[in-house]
């Protein structure tokens, strides 16, 4: 029996931007709850390569598995590791970056602010914990990380109210530091939950994703064929710019050529980019919003790696 998926986030947008093929590999580099992975396996007759951190997402990829048979494979590790874990060439690649709803629903997990949980945030169950960081950073360098990785302006007064608070006990649950930053930021009706920058700073360190989704699209792009395609779904500023900038330094500029120019030499030079194309950002739909809102928060960019050129 197949377990209940949660709803991948802009589902016909991205099989849009990838445009699967009978015949062709991709990978999905944030398997998750297979979501993306079992639309492109549907969507055409391919091979689709997963792979997650998460240890929890096994048993997920062996229904996955049992359905699909050698069109689809899973691999253990990250994403940032791309290019080692997969060594051949591929036709495409999709990144879903951040922390995933399956991840934030498991109260375990200690990801969510609204559910008592052990402070852990770890995707891999590995390394250093929330905990850890919380109890063991000093003072500046903790206010460092919250307005570097939350942009939370309030970061000075946070990691001051975090340190007087462990002097007297270790914080050792989830609902206990968002109660610690209540206190600098209290809650307010219908507004963002003031720990939600925090919270966020702290699991973007923990699982180092920031250098890992810069590492994960340098992997991409050397693994994916002449005329593949990389997609890329994001929901927060950091992300976005990481993937907007990377995106735009490695595609073609636009060069507006004036009709009234008479020049007969060729208007267009042989390119070094290794993109012939990057999209601007994608939104979701204000349908899809409503039914699923962690759609809300969204952004998709896909770029189009270059035909090779012939050299004849």
């Amino acid at each position: 029996m197949v377990s209940s998926k949660h709803i991948p986030v802009m589902l016909n947008e991205v099989l849009k931007a990838l445009q699967p093929q009978n015949g062709a590999t991709y990978v999905d580099a944030t398997f998750g709850n297979g979501g993306y992975t079992e639309a492109i396996l549907k969507s055409a007759d391919c091979r689709v390569i997963a792979i997650d951190r998460d240890p929890f997402v096994i048993k997920r990829a062996e229904e996955l598995k049992s359905l699909y048979g050698n069109r689809f494979d899973f691999v253990s590790g990250t994403f940032s590791q791309i290019d080692t874990l997969i060594s051949f060439p591929v036709n495409g690649v999709v990144f879903d970056i951040g922390v995933s709803s399956m991840q934030l629903d498991n109260s375990e997990r200690g990801f969510s602010f609204s559910k008592e949980a052990p402070l852990d945030m770890r995707m891999s169950q590995a390394g250093l914990s929330a905990k850890d960081i919380i109890n063991s950073m000093n003072e500046q360098d903790l206010a460092d990380l919250i307005y570097k990785y939350g942009e939370e302006r309030k970061s000075r007064q946070i990691a001051h109210a975090i340190t007087l608070y462990r002097a007297q006990k270790p914080i050792e649950t989830t609902t206990e530091l968002a109660q610690i930053i209540y206190s600098v930021l209290p809650r307010k009706r219908e507004q963002i939950d003031p720990a939600t920058r925090t919270f966020q700073a702290i699991r973007i360190a923990v699982n180092d994703e920031l250098h890992q989704l810069q590492d994960g699209l340098e992997g991409a792009l050397r693994i994916t064929l002449p005329e593949g395609r990389i997609v890329v779904v994001d929901f927060h500023s950091l992300e976005d710019r990481i993937v907007k900038t990377f995106f735009a330094d490695n595609a073609d500029k636009k060069v507006h050529v004036s009709r009234y120019n008479n020049n007969n030499s060729s208007a267009e030079a042989v390119s070094d980019k290794p993109f012939s194309f990057a999209s601007k950002a994608i939104i979701p739909s204000e349908e899809e919003c409503l039914v699923n809102p962690r759609a809300r928060s969204a952004k998709l960019r896909y770029a189009v790696k270059r035909k090779e050129q012939s050299h004849e």
